[in-house]
């Protein structure tokens, strides 16, 4: 059973909670090993369309346990890497629902997160050099949503920003009122639950593989990716429900 993390994943919104208030919700080789585990888990599961990822407690994620730099507990262990890679290759959308503060390691969990919500009143920060370290892991994380000047800014001083400073870098995707946090983030992955998830599947591998391609490379993989989705039954579903006025059934294939 995971000691550091809950899973719910009845229905097709599965949600992953961060829980070690206590400790403001580090990450260690333990949570990132349940992490790990439990999207292995949600990944073979169909029914399972879109993950919620948040903390339990006012914090999302205040980065790595300092005062435990070491395996906790007795299950299944992962490095941050193993962790954010699973997460890539998931194949189903994950939102980042935001409570609180998502600082250092927590704040590049957040960032590897498909989509991020946060509460206007949440901040973000790569802390670590306020105590001699340096954020290398999340480090390519960051950098593929925010610019190289505001990440460094952020990296070499060490300050927080605010939701909607975070919002206009590129390290959020969308800023609501705190108390509408879960409503809001419930219905964002309801609507995405709706649709085509062998479309989904295939559009995240793609998203994820091209991003460091060069160009023309890039546009020749994206193109026969695109003759991987044509060939989807659930292309000629929403196509024919499209021109049927009607609502598409998915098969998932």
């Amino acid at each position: 059973m995971p000691e550091t993390i809950l899973v719910d994943d009845a229905g097709p919104i599965a949600t992953i909670t961060l829980n070690r208030p206590d400790k403001r919700n580090p990450i260690g080789p333990s949570t990132c090993g349940e992490l790990v585990a439990a999207l292995a888990a949600i990944k073979a599961n169909a029914g399972n369309r879109v993950v919620v990822l948040t903390g339990a407690g006012p914090v999302f994620s205040a980065g790595g346990d300092l005062s435990a730099m070491q395996t906790q507990g007795g299950g299944p262990v992962a490095t941050l890497p193993e962790l954010l890679l699973a997460m890539h290759d998931l194949g189903k959308p994950i939102i980042a629902m935001v409570n609180g503060p998502a600082l250092a390691g927590g704040l590049g969990l957040m960032v590897a997160c498909d989509i991020v919500v946060a509460a206007e009143t949440a901040v973000f920060g790569t802390t670590e050099i306020s105590v001699g370290l340096w954020p290398m892991m999340i480090t390519a994380e960051i950098t593929r949503s925010v610019g190289r000047k505001k990440t460094l800014d952020m990296m070499l001083t060490g300050r927080k920003l605010d939701a909607q400073e975070a919002l206009a870098c590129g390290l959020v995707t969308r800023v609501v009122p705190a108390d509408k946090l879960q409503a809001e983030t419930r219905a964002l992955a309801e609507s995405l639950a709706e649709k085509s998830p062998a479309a989904i599947a295939l559009g995240l591998h793609a998203f994820y593989a091209s991003q460091d391609m060069e160009l023309e490379p890039a546009l020749r993989y994206l193109q026969g990716e695109l003759g991987r989705v044509l060939q989807l039954e659930d292309a000629a579903e929403g196509i024919a429900a499209f021109l049927g006025k009607r609502k598409p059934v998915w098969k998932g294939r």
